[in-house]
């Protein structure tokens, strides 16, 4: 369960140039959820994607290194959203019209592995958050977002009136939510500025945005945050239980990923 935890919680990304094919992967129990895309060339070919065939120093020179397709991201939300994986080849006619003819381009993907089920809550600020499972199951965090997202947010509309509507978010929000939260039956937070420090304008109304599952692994235990096990040099657990290693191994998964 360590590893299937490290693997939602990763942020991939996989790139191929002309010609090749790009492959997109998730987990058992997950699909894919792109982030984001580019199809074009901003750095130079010796840098990335050299060309197949041989050119001189004069063509090098006029290489287009601001060629990039608006339609990219599209593509690849019709070709892989949703999906346990997907595989395709890269060239120019899968994106419309050749923005730069002449010039090597590459396919960039940033993406995630979003599990099959789970439940999204939203807590308006100062309002709290509450969490839970069903008996013998516990909750597993895949994503929080505390702060002003572009689209905001039915359960708490934004109500700043002459404020610009910019998108704000705490970097901290999906570390804290894991260390309060993951592993447990139930638990709850308050949407406030004092858990989570407020990275918006002075003003500006926020909410909380959890994405979870509840899973009935039998490694993922509650987590007592004054009984952690000691770890060596080697982020080995030093005479705990296979149960407590485990439970280790997650937490410093985590902070790897973090």
């Amino acid at each position: 369960f360590a590893g299937y935890i490290s693997q939602i919680l990763k942020n991939y990304t996989d790139h191929a140039c002309d010609g090749e094919y790009v492959s997109l992967r998730c987990p058992h129990r997950t699909t894919i959820s792109i982030q984001s895309s580019f199809y074009g060339r901003i750095v130079p070919s010796h840098q990335m994607c050299p060309s197949r065939y041989p050119h001189s120093y004069a063509t090098l020179i006029k290489e287009d290194v601001a060629c990039s397709v608006g339609t990219s991201l599209q593509k690849m939300l019709d070709e892989c959203q949703d999906r346990r994986s997907c595989q395709f080849l890269v060239n120019s006619r899968l994106f419309g019209a050749d923005p730069c003819p002449g010039t090597g381009k590459y396919l960039i993907v940033w993406y995630k592995c979003r599990p099959n089920e789970y439940k999204s809550k939203v807590a308006c600020e100062d309002d709290k958050l509450r969490l839970s499972c069903k008996k013998s199951m516990v909750i597993a965090i895949y994503s929080a977002i505390f702060g002003r997202t572009q689209g905001g947010s039915l359960e708490c509309p934004y109500q700043n009136l002459g404020m610009p509507m910019i998108e704000c978010q705490s970097a901290t929000a999906l570390q804290l939510m894991i260390k309060r939260c993951h592993g447990k039956r139930s638990c709850s937070i308050y949407a406030s500025n004092y858990e989570f420090g407020d990275p918006c304008y002075p003003g500006i109304r926020k909410h909380l945005n959890v994405i979870y599952t509840c899973d009935n692994s039998p490694f993922l235990l509650p987590v007592d945050e004054t009984q952690l096990p000691a770890l060596n040099s080697s982020m080995e657990p030093v005479g705990v239980s296979t149960e407590m290693a485990l439970l280790s191994n997650i937490l410093a998964a985590y902070a790897f990923i973090t």
